[in-house]
Order: structure tokens, then sequence, then C-alpha cells
């Protein structure tokens, strides 16, 4: 996986209703209310320590939801000065069907199409990768601590899926 792969970038994403939020959601995208707003985070994994900071807010007349993150990766023996990472992500609903999907790009050149799927408080965003690709699965869950915990997992080609980084993210 190339160098800290871009899913530590993930790892920034928090929880709690917003009131404002909630009264402006337009009907078809109540589900993601509990992720919207500004957040702050940190977690762990493969790749190592990391903490970071994201916004995810509507776009294009919220016709889009619009994810933006910047992460600073803990200094390694490769890399003592760490290392910046940044990502953008936009949520859709797809015409016709109804169904939301994402697509994911990174400042490594990585480009992930996602199928969401959605409970209450709860998010799965899950590659569609053709064939014998290797496949990526991310999901956002909000605790009654107030917390949102964030996996993020891979499966290689004919696998199960792996933890990769795990981390938590509260609203700033």
């Amino acid at each position: 996986m190339k160098n800290a792969f871009p899913f530590v970038g993930l790892l920034v994403l928090a929880l709690t209703r917003s009131n404002s939020v909630a009264a402006d959601t337009p009907e078809a995208w109540k589900p993601f209310q509990f992720l919207i707003g500004d957040w702050v985070g940190s977690g762990s994994g493969k790749p190592g320590e990391g903490s970071g900071e994201f916004s995810l807010k509507f776009d294009l007349d919220q016709k889009i939801l619009v994810r933006r993150n910047r992460d600073q990766l803990a200094p390694t023996a490769k890399q003592p000065a760490g290392a910046v990472h940044e990502d953008l992500m936009i949520i859709y609903q797809q015409p016709g069907s109804g169904a939301f999907r994402a697509d994911y790009y990174d400042n490594e050149g990585h480009v992930i199409h996602y199928a969401i799927s959605l409970a209450e408080h709860t998010a799965v965003f899950e590659s569609d990768e053709p064939g014998n690709a290797t496949r990526f699965k991310l999901t956002y869950e909000l605790k009654s601590d107030g917390l949102l915990s964030i996996t993020f997992a891979v499966a290689g080609p004919g696998k199960p899926f792996q933890t990769y980084v795990s981390g938590t993210a509260r609203r700033k």
C-alpha cells in the first residue's frame, strides 16, 4: 500500500446533531445530518498516529455534500517531520435510483468510488471496485458517549476486510 495510504485522512469525522443543521437539512439528506459540520479527530493504525480536521458541508444548492480533510501524520523514521494528507470526497444522490454514492480523491493520487448504506447514526461507504481489485470500507458510527467511531478496512482480492486504521472524532 502506497505511503500511509489515504485513509488516515478518513479518521477525522465526528458527530452530534446540530439543531441549525437539522432545520436546514433537505429530507433526503437527513440520514447524514449527524455528520454535517466541522470536526476534529485522531486515530491510529498501520500508517501510525495522526490528527486532523475536516468539514462536511452542503454545496451546489444542497445537491451534494463535500468533505474536505487535512491530516497531520506523526513523525516516523522515514519521515521525521511527519506528513500531510489531504483529501476531498463528494457525496451525491444517484439520479433515478435515489441511492447515495461518493467519490474520493486525495493528494497521493488515489480515487475511490463508494456505494453508501445508511442506518440510524451509521454510514457505511463500501467501494465497488470491479473484478479482482482491492476493496475499501469506511464506517462511521455515532456512539452513545457522543464520539464518532471511524473504521477504515481494506480487503485484498478474494479476502475479507481487515481494519487498516481507526479512530474517533468530535465536533469542533
